[in-house]
């Protein structure tokens, strides 16, 4: 059973729920938004971050960041951090962080930034499905904080 209760996870540039800033938006200055981790469990080798909007017309939702090879101590990740961590290709096809670009008109999408602390390290750069089917038995505990974006 995966514990909910340490890890936190909280965002400098939005509230929880809130709304994301243009600039973080893929089509503007695309930057990812500087996330705070904290109580990070003991045991943790590594983490991971992945960036999934469940809300985009997809069977399987679109994902935006995925981040792996993040040092366990690591209380702040945000612009820097596809250079600092390994980044994956996300849906958009390319490695890095891919910010919100939901349709015009389509409403109101919700971007979880999940912050995974695991047990073993990750090797390569999986896709956010790949991940979760390899990595789901080595999650210690795991968190996310919502933003919002509507063009």
């Amino acid at each position: 059973m995966v514990n909910i209760n340490d890890l936190k996870i909280s965002s400098q540039d939005f509230a929880p729920n809130g709304r994301m800033d243009d600039r973080h938006a893929q089509d503007r200055e695309n930057l990812p938004p500087t996330l705070v981790i904290e109580g990070v469990p003991e045991g943790t080798v590594e983490l991971a971050v992945i960036c999934h909007d469940p809300d985009a017309p997809l069977p399987r939702g679109f994902t935006h960041w995925l981040l792996y090879g993040i040092p366990a101590d690591t209380s702040e990740i945000g612009p820097g951090a596809d250079e600092a961590y390994r980044s994956g290709i996300t849906d958009f096809g390319e490695a890095g962080y891919g910010g919100p670009r939901p349709p015009a008109g389509h409403g109101e999408h919700h971007y979880y930034f999940w912050v995974y602390a695991l047990s073993r390290p990750v090797e390569g750069t999986p896709s956010r499905a790949e991940f979760l089917d390899r990595y789901a038995d080595a999650i210690i505990e795991q968190n996310r904080v919502k933003g919002v974006y509507q063009r």
